[in-house]
């Protein structure tokens, strides 16, 4: 096993010494559940939340088929698929969306604990209502990101709750006898003037973080853009409240909203069906805007976000500033809402160009970079 792990990597997702592909609680989820996994049947098998492929690739080498995966992050999916083509396992699992379909009938369950306690609300939910009645899910974490929150979410979902011995800092909870469960719904909440939908996980939830409102605050008048030729583009939307605001306040004015997350992409969707805007914001799945053209856009607005998998890092906003650039038309413009201690702005003008403070205070710098 040892020689599979040490293949994985994050690519395409950032790299750096300190960042991992396989962790310590990776490792405990699988030894817990080895034995069970021993007589599991092709699709008896769920990995949720495999962050670069450890719980799908490790079980597959173990003799597992058929197994259904979910992994939030597109990057983490498309590292899933490299690093299964590089140790000769493809063909051992399918990605599927979070939905009734990734877990009925399941038997086992890998679960890498999510860090919101709504996430997880959102997954025992998911899993209670449409797994086999005698599915025993394995759900660790490192201890630094787990809570006791946690264990009472999973007793809400099952009638037993096992709790592992602690390994380099490292824990598994294990779950049994389902009780009945819910599919997952949105949180919903009317914010300034907006609807806001968001799925447990969702960045800053059904509310609009202070970041976010000091860019919403000082974003033009009258935005460059907007056709469905050249939408305004929100970059990591999360729950889409960017795009909707756009939408909104700009009339006639076509969105293009983005996330490499799939719980922001659902919650995004549902914020602009619950404002009635669908028609006019387009809500994708991506990998920064690897979807889009380069030179194809006049107008985007980014608040960037700082997490890797659980990883806090300050690698992503730079590639995010990076790809921005190839999109941009000259004289294109970014509106960048940042932690004014992460000194983005010399960031700023060698990627795109000429940077201006538009707002700043206690805590966040906005800032306008117009692409050279």
């Amino acid at each position: 096993m040892s020689a599979i792990f040490d293949a994985l990597r994050r690519w395409p997702d950032v790299e750096a010494p300190d960042l991992v592909a396989v962790d310590a609680a990776d490792r405990l989820i699988l030894d817990e559940s080895a034995e069970r996994r021993a007589s599991a049947l092709p699709g008896d098998i769920v990995v949720i939340n495999d962050s670069y492929g450890a719980l799908t690739l490790g079980a597959a080498h173990a003799g597992a088929s058929g197994i259904r995966t979910h992994i939030d992050a597109i990057t983490g999916e498309r590292a899933l698929e490299a690093n299964a083509s590089r140790v000769d396992l493809s063909g051992h699992f399918r990605s599927v969306p979070l939905d009734a379909e990734l877990v009925n009938g399941a038997r086992i369950v890998l679960l890498r604990l999510p860090r919101t306690v709504d996430a997880l609300r959102d997954i025992a939910g998911l899993i209670a209502a449409h797994a086999d009645p005698s599915v025993v899910v394995f759900a660790g974490g490192r201890l630094k990101h787990m809570s006791v929150s946690m264990n009472a979410v999973l007793r809400e979902n099952f009638g037993q709750l096992d709790i592992s011995h602690a390994r380099q800092k490292s824990r598994v909870l294990i779950a049994r006898a389902p009780r009945d469960g819910r599919d997952p719904t949105p949180a919903a909440a009317h914010v300034d003037g907006l609807e806001v939908r968001a799925f447990g996980g969702a960045f800053a939830g059904a509310r609009l973080d202070i970041g976010t409102r000091l860019l919403l605050e000082n974003l033009p008048d009258a935005p460059v853009g907007g056709t469905p030729d050249d939408p305004l583009i929100d970059l990591a939307c999360g729950t889409g409240i960017i795009g909707a605001w756009m939408a909104t306040r700009y009339p006639g004015a076509h969105v293009h909203s983005c996330d490499q997350s799939s719980v922001a992409v659902a919650s995004a969707h549902a914020t602009m069906l619950a404002n009635g805007i669908e028609d006019r914001v387009t809500v994708v799945r991506d990998d920064m805007l690897g979807a889009r053209p380069s030179a194809s856009a006049s107008f985007i607005a980014l608040n960037p976000p700082f997490h890797s998998a659980a990883a806090v890092t300050d690698l992503i906003a730079p590639r995010m500033f990076g790809d921005v650039a190839r999109v941009l038309r000259p004289g294109g413009q970014l509106w960048c809402v940042w932690n004014s201690g992460l000194r983005y702005r010399p960031l700023l003008e060698r990627a795109i160009g000429p940077t201006e403070q538009v707002a700043r205070n206690a805590k966040f710098t906005v800032t306008v970079s117009t692409r050279r």
